[in-house]
């Protein structure tokens, strides 16, 4: 994300405290860091016992005829559907299959509250029906609260365990959770169980090898499957990068250079006229200079058209980019650089996504921390310095040579399409090159965080005890939250004179909120006059409910540990190293 607000927002009004070194005044916010950190654990109670699959004959769901509901959800006609189901319940209340129409109807309209309320309705008439907890936990996972409905989903799990939407819905909860290996197995019983599901097939699909993912990713695109204009556009990008790679294919980005750890120092930027400042790094495109700023909220590399023309970087495929901002999508292409230079590391063949219009970015691009996701970052803020290190090898495992992921990534420890092409009888036979999150000794101190795609979800507490989700995003330059979640705790008021533009362009309604106290990990932050602006096309494409940004003027006074591998983050501050605002 790249929002800029202006720069009387740019000061922090309270100082961050540990824990440890405040605890008489901190009683209540270390109970809160303990929910916070409970609610991300709780996974390990969510066992799925798999091996009462095999003890149990599981039929291959059948689904019914389509009605004409059921038409105009395949159809994106959410409206009319929603309408149908809602006729259909008033008739039958409380029937399942017309609840889920309806849930999903709703859910595709972003109405997570009614779609929860449908879902009680149905749920208060039959509370022993595995398919309607299920869909409570999808509406739980939808409106930010993952941790309910891994409660949801054991208690449907111990109804029926034949029941595929539910497995879905497991493997979502533990690919957030950095169990890559564990998700993928649920979601091979998933499609097992019922691989007509539209969502069950769509999320298959994208673990197939090269040349089976393209045939039924064209067959999934021939149907219907209620995708809207945006998710089938993307579907389309999607399809036509790989068959791009199939007719070019393209190593996996590698180190070439002998040293697997490097000390990087910060790059100063200056973010526009207003003198607003920021940090990058020094990266070398093919021998030229770029500085790209720091930004834990961006998916990969991305750099603008210029910067592409001057390094040589040819398209390869066509694709689109969005952040903070109310103008949607940007069109933009994916390249692949010859050489990358960053420090004292260099990578060959590297994929990179430009943006191929006019935009909102004041500097040369962005850099994803998730391209460095097999190293161990430590981003040290007072000392403005990256340092890159060695991940603790997993029990049995060598260490080998790590890639840069340029172009982000969903999974830690997928194959790119790449090296999919290179290694498809591998991946079609082996499921788990794939791992689950490992916690080495040396790191006991860390905690862990939900990784959706590139980024990185942090539980945190607004002052009321009630959970809220937060991106951790160096690259907004503020803290900010949402209308919604700044309602709850606070008054907010309109904003004309602040303005805040980032990838898709301008915010053009801004709030402002009074005091808020961000409680998260071990720290607090109380703070005056918070930006507050909608950003429910975040919530959107993360399929989670997201309340706002742990911003710049938060995360510029600690240093940052993370381990993206495994959804793991640490948080140091020491008020007598660095500087404040």
């Amino acid at each position: 994300m790249n929002g800029v607000p202006a720069p009387e927002v740019l000061r922090a009004d309270g100082k961050l405290l540990t824990m440890e070194r405040e605890k008489r005044k901190c009683r209540k916010e270390s109970s809160l860091a303990r929910i916070a950190v409970r609610a991300v654990l709780l996974l390990a109670a969510l066992c799925f016992p798999l091996e009462r699959m095999a003890a149990t004959t599981c039929s291959v769901t059948q689904h019914a005829a389509p009605t004409e509901a059921d038409k105009a959800l395949l159809t994106a006609d959410y409206a009319k559907a929603a309408t149908l189901y809602q006729a259909g319940l008033a008739i039958h209340p409380g029937d399942m299959e017309l609840t889920i129409g309806l849930v999903h109807a709703l859910l595709h309209q972003q109405k997570v509250q009614e779609a929860a309320d449908a879902v009680k309705a149905s749920l208060a008439i039959a509370p022993k029906s595995a398919a309607l907890l299920t869909l409570r936990g999808e509406v739980e996972y939808r409106a930010g609260t993952p941790w309910a409905a891994e409660h949801s989903a054991v208690e449907s799990n111990n109804l029926d365990v034949c029941y595929g939407r539910n497995h879905l819905l497991a493997a979502d909860l533990e690919r957030i959770n950095s169990n890559y290996s564990a998700s993928r197995r649920q979601l091979e019983l998933a499609h097992k169980l019922d691989p007509e599901d539209p969502q069950i097939r769509g999320e298959w699909i994208r673990t197939l090898p090269l040349k089976q993912r393209i045939a039924e990713a064209e067959a999934y695109l021939a149907e219907p499957r209620g995708l809207d204009e945006e998710d089938a556009r993307h579907w389309r990008l999607f399809l036509e990068n790989q068959k791009k790679l199939a007719a070019e294919p393209h190593k996996a980005c590698h180190l070439v250079s002998p040293m697997t750890a490097t000390e990087i120092p910060f790059a100063n930027i200056m973010r526009d006229a207003l003198h607003r400042a920021a940090f990058g790094l020094d990266v070398k495109l093919n021998g030229r200079n770029a500085r790209l700023e720091i930004d834990t909220g961006a998916d990969g590399l991305i750099v603008t058209r210029s910067v592409a023309q001057h390094a040589g970087l040819k398209p390869f495929s066509e694709t689109e980019m969005s952040g903070v901002g109310d103008q949607g999508y940007k069109p933009g292409y994916n390249a692949y650089a010859d050489t990358i230079r960053i420090g004292k590391l260099e990578f060959q063949d590297c994929a990179v996504r430009v943006l191929d219009s006019r935009s909102n970015l004041d500097v040369d691009g962005l850099i994803g921390m998730d391209v460095f996701s097999q190293f161990l970052v430590t981003l040290d803020y007072p000392m403005r310095k990256l340092l890159l290190g060695s991940l603790p090898p997993r029990p049995g495992e060598t260490a080998g040579t790590p890639v840069l992921r340029t172009s982000g990534g969903e999974r830690d420890d997928a194959d790119t399409a790449a090296k999919a092409q290179a290694q498809d009888a591998a991946a079609a036979a082996n499921v788990n090159g794939l791992h689950d999150r490992y916690v080495a000794p040396e790191m006991k101190d860390y905690l862990p965080v939900y990784r959706v795609g590139h980024m990185l979800v942090q539980p945190a507490s607004l002052g009321n005890n009630k959970l809220k989700l937060f991106l951790l995003d160096t690259g907004a330059m503020t803290t900010t939250i949402s209308p919604e979640a700044a309602r709850e705790v606070t008054k907010i008021r309109s904003e004309d004179f602040f303005k805040v533009k980032g990838l898709s362009g301008d915010v053009n309604k801004v709030f402002l909120a009074d005091e808020v106290t961000f409680h998260f990990a071990h720290l607090y932050q109380k703070v005056n006059g918070v930006m507050a602006y909608d950003i429910s096309h975040i919530s959107k494409n993360a399929n989670m409910e997201i309340s706002g940004f742990i911003g710049a003027n938060t995360l510029n006074q600690l240093t940052i540990h993370i381990d993206y591998r495994d959804g793991l983050v640490k948080f140091d501050y020491d008020p007598k190293r660095g500087y404040q605002f």
